[in-house]
């Protein structure tokens, strides 16, 4: 209803108003898909990149905390590099 009141207002454009969605994070594809057509020109997803990005820092912490604990040696063998 915004973008057809600020059509009245603006001549020759469909939608003027540039709507950034925010907390797009999440959102199903349904709502992605009405906010465009609403005109949405920017969606920030920054919540799902930060998940994602820990999942993946904690899953390698996980996989190699007693070498990154450790001083000395490498605890998946003494044959193993440092």
């Amino acid at each position: 209803e915004f973008q057809k009141y600020a059509e009245t207002k603006v001549a020759g454009s469909k939608h003027p108003l540039y709507f950034v969605f925010h907390g797009g994070s999440g959102s199903a594809k349904g709502e992605i898909a009405t906010a465009l057509s609403a005109g949405v020109a920017k969606m920030n997803v920054d919540t799902d990149t930060q998940w994602a990005y820990w999942e993946g820092l904690r899953n390698f912490y996980e996989d190699n905390e007693g070498f990154l604990q450790g001083q000395i040696g490498n605890p998946k063998g003494l044959d193993k590099p440092n």
